[in-house]
């Protein structure tokens, strides 16, 4: 078996908004094996700022994993704890070059009789006319989960879009997250959650940066509205840690990027521990291509999660892959009349 890596730039739509700043392009790295006329491929989604392995030295380590492919999965996945995004790419790759088909790392009724995936829409932060306009766009594809980007505007303003949603409909007709990608400070946090809740918010993701395990504890023990970590869960790759950090904190959610976490194996990890202790979560995309948020929502599917998934994100770039995937009336959807057909992925050596 030999394995090359190539390195590939997505570019948004439009600039998207979070409270760490502004989005333009990603840049993404995909793994491809070959053995016996057969190819396969994994995506190792990167986020630059926020992933673990967002380190000066990540080309070579994918250079050094090409070379030690004959290692295996399970080997490399080891050796390769430090590079969650790394773990996952191998995962996916080693699966495609097993399966008939590249693209169909999981079959189920999702890639094969188009049982949908519900999702979330998912609001960018913006000026106020941009986010109500993305609002309308979600709600007239008949979305009845609604993600909304908060912290980088004026909060006051942020309450008055929200205000203005349940004005128009009640928590029984849409249920509204947020996600605050860690933007409030921590002695503003309980003040500003008691004001969301107000709103019959269904949850906050990551209030406060992540890191300051002590603050999370009590808000999580003080909030009025149920608490989703995100960001927090990066960066740890022990068991033992990961059962101590929400055995600590108690969130009522935790949400899932296989791409930061360490791939299936990571997210499984979270998952057995999240469920022992009465943890609730669901699955989200870290903003991947089209390949990676395939083989996310495949393998979603299998683990029977009846949440509305974070696995919207497919349209975001000009420049993605040409997939099966489709989103339609709030649900991700699997065409399987539809084919992997562009010369993006020829590129790729697919």
């Amino acid at each position: 078996m030999t394995a090359t890596y190539k390195k590939y730039t997505l570019d948004f739509k439009r600039p998207s908004g979070t409270s760490r700043g502004t989005l333009v392009k990603k840049e993404t790295w995909f793994l491809i094996l070959e053995e016996n006329g057969r190819q396969g491929i994994g995506e190792c989604g990167l986020l630059r700022g926020l992933s673990i392995d967002d380190v000066g030295d990540y080309q070579e380590k994918l250079q050094w994993t090409c070379e030690n492919i004959s290692l295996g999965k399970s080997k490399l996945w080891t050796l390769l704890k430090d590079f969650p995004s790394i773990q996952f790419g191998i995962e996916q790759a080693f699966l495609s070059i097993q399966s008939e088909d590249a693209f169909v790392l999981f079959p189920s009724n999702f890639t094969q009789k188009k049982h949908p995936i519900p999702i979330n829409g998912l609001i960018w932060m913006g000026d106020e006319a941009f986010m109500l306009a993305q609002i309308q766009q979600k709600l007239q594809q008949s979305f009845s989960c609604i993600k909304m980007k908060i912290g980088a505007i004026d909060f006051d303003q942020e309450i008055a879009i929200i205000e203005s949603i349940r004005r128009q409909y009640s928590k029984d007709q849409i249920e509204l997250r947020v996600d605050a990608n860690g933007a409030f400070a921590v002695n503003e946090a309980i003040e500003k959650l008691k004001v969301l809740a107000a709103f019959d918010i269904h949850s906050i993701e990551q209030p406060i940066k992540q890191g300051q395990y002590a603050a999370m504890e009590q808000l999580c023990k003080t909030s009025p509205l149920p608490i989703a970590l995100d960001e927090e869960l990066i960066g740890f790759f022990d068991y033992k840690a990961k059962e101590k950090l929400l055995q600590q904190i108690r969130p009522e959610y935790i949400i899932l990027k296989p791409s930061l976490i360490g791939g299936y194996k990571g997210s499984e990890e979270w998952i057995t521990i999240a469920e022992g202790l009465g943890i609730k979560w669901w699955i989200t995309s870290a903003l991947e291509s089209n390949i990676g948020l395939n083989a996310i929502a495949q393998w979603t599917f299998t683990r029977n999660n009846n949440l509305p998934q974070g696995l919207g994100t497919g349209s975001l770039y000009t420049n993605n892959f040409e997939s099966p995937l489709q989103v339609a009336k709030g649900n991700l959807y699997y065409n399987n009349n539809a084919f992997w057909k562009t010369k993006l992925i020829e590129e790729l050596c697919i």
